[in-house]
């Protein structure tokens, strides 16, 4: 390989300041800042404008995350999945799932500034001398999907609430069979920051109530009761996926015609 220096492959107004673009002042050409340097290959590429109404997001390069959820979501239509995953494809519907929310939104617990001003509370009472009356048990939503897993497992409460998007889907695959086997009412709602918005968090996986109070308890019996319906006694378990691409349907239209093609020529005869 020939080392050819950089002088000679480009004149020299290329890369030294060309005299018209010197400044000459009263402190000098040394002084002086503005000094222009001609480098081709550093030139600003020209700009073309896109047409209005186009839609470019085919060429953008989205972020990995982006790419790895639509690259999930097209496998989970091509391959076939189980009927232990295609489940969590059938959520609530969105006026089941808005009367469900309207309830757990009055068992939520209490968030971080709420707890830190009872606290408070109660120091000013035990510092004031007073007798700081005993907290009462309240009725609030469970969270955490390894307390949510014991309390299943002990039968301790009435109703859970699964999100449909957890990743990996491992973490909640077992629980609808888990609720089946204890006989608990369980659902499959959209999707897990909802279920954490309830519960103060970003995201939550499962979520439980134990029992409902005295006003809420006929409506709360009733939604667990369609949702045992819906839920735990539904028998059939369908697979899903399958879904091939245009293409690839437009091929296999094409093979079919051609077979039923050559199986009438056969049978003319």
């Amino acid at each position: 390989m020939v080392f050819v220096p950089f002088f000679l492959l480009f004149p020299r107004s290329f890369y030294l300041p060309s005299d018209k673009h010197i400044c000459h002042t009263s402190a000098g050409p040394n002084n002086c800042h503005s000094r222009s340097y001609s480098l081709p290959f550093f030139l600003t590429p020209p700009s073309y404008p896109q047409p209005k109404g186009r839609d470019l997001s085919r060429f953008v390069k989205w972020p990995r995350y982006v790419r790895i959820q639509r690259q999930r979501k097209i496998l989970y239509q091509r391959l076939k999945v189980p009927p232990a995953i295609n489940q969590f494809s059938n959520a609530l519907e969105k006026n089941q799932a808005t009367e469900l929310f309207k309830l757990l939104a009055k068992y939520r617990p209490e968030s971080k500034v709420e707890k830190r001003e009872r606290l408070k509370q109660l120091a000013a009472a035990k510092a004031s001398g007073g007798e700081a009356a005993a907290p009462s048990k309240q009725t609030v939503v469970k969270f955490g999907l390894k307390h949510v897993t014991e309390l299943i497992e002990a039968k301790k409460v009435k109703f859970v609430a699964i999100a449909h998007d957890v990743n990996p889907i491992e973490l909640v695959v077992w629980l609808p069979a888990l609720c089946r086997k204890q006989g608990i009412p369980y659902a499959i709602v959209k999707g897990k920051a909802r279920l954490g918005a309830l519960v103060h968090k970003k995201n939550a996986a499962v979520v439980a109530l134990e029992e409902a109070r005295k006003e809420d308890k006929a409506s709360f019996e009733k939604m667990c009761g369609d949702f045992k319906n819906q839920f735990n006694d539904k028998k059939e378990r369908t697979w899903g996926g399958g879904i091939m691409g245009l293409k690839t349907q437009k091929r296999l239209e094409i093979r079919q015609r051609a077979v039923e093609a050559e199986l009438a020529k056969k049978a003319a005869f």
